[in-house]
């Protein structure tokens, strides 16, 4: 078949993957198999050869990213359900005082997204900016932009969250890298999407507490309930953080030390894995046993942690089968022909792929999964180093994160925790969310220029 045609099958196929998610409510994981499938048939690969493909593709993704997130997902579930998260917000607010909160919720977003996901995160934390909110009078939007910002940007940018993990496992790039350069271009994201465009539009749009929290509150002063007791901020900031300084350890290592059994320590000590290990069973210990839950509370809270989780490990694993298509077929080599013609930065490709995808379909994980795949031909043929890897990974989650709009499940969990209008929630939350992944780009585009 010649190089256009198996480009317009590759057009069509991921048109098709766009239309199964957005029209038939079909699950990405299925619409990526069955894209990844049409694309290797009319490509003339093998049938047989094909299936070996898909199983190659699943099994080299998931044999990383399944234990990973598996472990995020209890490390973020136990933080949940111990209230660390609450803990968090609670003192920063404290420690910053009223006048700052911004900045106070803006940083526990982006403490709190690492092990947490994004939408389990904002339902916990949102208690905080209702009382916020009725106490100052203020917009919820002035309190409510901050923590959304901090949390986009870790659950974007900062590993273990899914995406930039699976965008990583796909391009072959390591965590390290990624944690560097996300929270580099994370920060003044954060800070230019929460506390500086938070104070803008809470000004502009006033949105006040809805109707049924004003009614809980006064039922629960009446009540007089007294609050839970919530373990030690200092103590969920070593529980958070560890396992992302074991991880920039590991990396550091790598690139500093010689060969010797100290750096084989670090180097263990700081893979993913272990990584996660550690800050899991310390997790589970202190804010688990220590606090009185039984061992069988806790098997069930960590079952429970991994049903969300599954889904993003399979779709993930889809991702990786549609990547090995590309690959095998000979599309990905004609598309990365094409591309690398084209004259764009590898950085800034990357970023359009992303923004494309996501803007077609919503989803920001499908988004860097399916720009992932489509990417990873061309830097098979540039060989790009590791820190410029990681910087396409941080592109392609900016590029994902930008724009979200009706399509996107975000886009109506913001407009239902907030009560706001569809016009309120597109000029509050879809100009945050691309805030944070336009100024992301252009600090990772700035940077590519200086990595080789």
């Amino acid at each position: 078949m010649s190089s256009m045609g198996l480009i317009i099958i590759t057009i069509l196929g991921i048109a098709v993957l766009l239309y199964l998610i957005m029209h038939s409510k079909m699950q990405a994981f299925l619409a990526l198999l069955i894209v990844s499938i049409l694309i290797g048939l009319f490509a003339g690969m093998e049938p047989s050869f094909l299936l070996e493909v898909m199983e190659d593709g699943m099994g080299g993704t998931l044999g990383f990213i399944a234990i990973v997130v598996g472990l995020g997902a209890m490390f973020g579930e136990v933080l949940r359900a111990s209230g660390g998260a609450e803990r968090l917000a609670f003192t920063l607010v404290d420690k910053f005082g009223e006048k700052r909160a911004q900045w106070a919720l803006g940083l526990t977003g982006f403490i709190v997204a690492i092990p947490v996901f994004l939408d389990v995160a904002l339902v916990i934390l949102i208690p905080i900016l209702y009382s916020l909110s009725m106490r100052t009078k203020k917009s919820l939007l002035y309190y409510g932009v901050p923590l959304l910002a901090g949390l986009a940007v870790a659950h974007a940018f900062i590993p273990p969250t899914p995406g930039p993990i699976a965008v990583a496992s796909v391009l072959g790039v390591d965590l390290g890298w990624v944690m560097l350069f996300g929270i580099i271009a994370g920060i003044p994201a954060m800070v230019i999407a929460g506390p500086l465009f938070g104070r803008y539009i809470g000004k502009r749009v006033y949105v006040d507490v809805p109707e049924h929290i004003l009614e809980e509150e006064a039922t629960r002063k009446e009540a007089g309930e007294e609050k839970r007791s919530l373990p030690s901020f200092g103590l969920i900031c070593f529980l958070v953080l560890s396992p992302l300084v074991l991880i920039l350890f590991n990396t550091a290592g790598d690139v500093l030390l010689d060969d010797s059994v100290f750096k084989e320590v670090i180097t263990f000590i700081g893979h993913p894995f272990v990584a996660l290990i550690i800050a899991t069973l310390l997790s589970m210990y202190f804010l688990g046993k220590r606090r009185g839950m039984t061992k069988n509370e806790m098997q069930s809270m960590t079952t429970k942690a991994l049903e969300p989780a599954g889904i993003v490990i399979l779709i993930t694993g889809a991702g990786g089968v549609f990547k090995e298509v590309l690959i095998e077929s000979g599309v990905g080599d004609v598309m990365g022909e094409i591309m690398a013609a084209s004259g764009f930065p590898l950085v800034l490709l990357a970023f359009l792929i992303a923004t494309f995808v996501r803007v077609a379909q919503g989803s920001a994980t499908v988004a860097m999964i399916t720009a992932a795949g489509l990417v990873s031909p061309i830097l098979e043929m540039a060989n790009p180093s590791q820190p410029m890897l990681a910087l396409i990974t941080i592109a392609i989650a900016s590029g994902s994160t930008v724009l979200s709009h009706v399509n996107d499940s975000g886009f109506w969990l913001v407009n239902r925790l907030f009560a706001m209008s569809e016009k309120d929630t597109l000029k509050s939350w879809t100009v945050m969310e691309t805030i944070v992944g336009g100024v992301g780009f252009l600090v990772v585009f700035i940077i590519s220029f200086f990595i080789s």
